[in-house]
């Protein structure tokens, strides 16, 4: 009976190492395809951005350009988002970033809202290199006004957008160091590891970003600890800072109110503007 126990206990592990192989997608992308609202919602003015990518996928996004004083010489973001959701759940932070003076590129990647295709890792680094070229060339804006900003996942595909073309910097919000760093913590019993195909390896690749670097965390981040922003802090280039917010995971950026709004505007005012000095270097707070 013992031995038959063992076995039985063996084949359900078994079972579900294999489940957590397979179904990785499901785990880590949550797409959803309507969209909520358009930036008008928040009082924006916006227009729609249609690009295609390097292997064909025509991907949505929203163009917010700066308040027209400053609209030319004003630092431009890239705003790569999480997992879930789609762009039309940032709407905030397009405001946010928009009222320190900032245009930004909402883009949408494949398999959510009104993007073709569907999401997976090498996926959405082309979708962030195609947002990058669209930027550049098709809406002309400078490398050295545009700012890489991505939140939870989007940081991965930030960072390594980041270690591939040239820009003014780069934010890398409530990201973790890895997606197997990451899962091992939740899932504890079972070697993920050996069993991650989705990667998203952040801490491998931020020492190799050129730009000054701003890393944005809460301490109450549910869930990504406060030690992926340390160990990403540690490998990161020289010129970087580590902006310490409160708040949960989805909504640090709101509860942090000032501070985070704040941080963003100096890192931004810094790096964005082609007259800038240099972005300082490491400060906690």
């Amino acid at each position: 009976m013992l031995v038959s126990t063992l076995v039985a206990a063996g084949a359900v592990y078994a079972a579900l190492c294999l489940g957590l192989f397979l179904g990785q997608h499901r785990l880590v992308y949550f797409p959803e395809r309507t969209l909520a609202a358009t930036p008008q919602a928040a009082g924006l003015a916006f227009s729609e951005q249609w690009i295609t990518t390097e292997d064909g996928v025509r991907l949505h996004a929203w163009w917010v350009p700066a308040p027209a004083p400053v609209r030319d010489t004003a630092p431009v973001v890239l705003f790569l988002h999480g997992n879930a959701g789609n762009i039309s759940h940032r709407l905030e932070t397009a405001a946010l970033l928009h009222g320190v003076g900032a245009g930004v590129l909402l883009l949408e990647y494949r398999g959510y809202g009104l993007s073709g295709g569907s999401p997976g890792e090498e996926g959405t680094y082309r979708d962030a290199r195609a947002a990058y070229e669209h930027l550049t060339t098709t809406l002309g804006v400078a490398p050295e006004r545009l700012v890489l900003m991505g939140r939870s996942l989007g940081g991965a595909v930030a960072t390594q957008l980041a270690t591939q073309r040239p820009c003014a910097g780069l934010i890398v919000e409530s990201a973790f160091t890895s997606v197997p760093d990451l899962a091992a913590g939740i899932y504890p019993l079972f070697p993920v590891r050996l069993l991650a195909r989705i990667r998203y390896d952040s801490v491998a690749r931020i020492g190799h970003v050129r730009c000054p670097v701003l890393i944005v965390h809460s301490r109450d981040d549910e869930l990504v600890p406060f030690r992926h922003a340390q160990r990403l802090a540690e490998a990161a280039p020289a010129r970087h800072r580590l902006l310490t917010i409160r708040g949960g995971h989805n909504d640090g950026f709101l509860a942090s109110g000032a501070l985070y709004r704040d941080g963003i505007a100096q890192f931004l005012d810094a790096v964005g503007r082609p007259a800038a000095a240099p972005a300082d270097t490491d400060q906690s707070r």
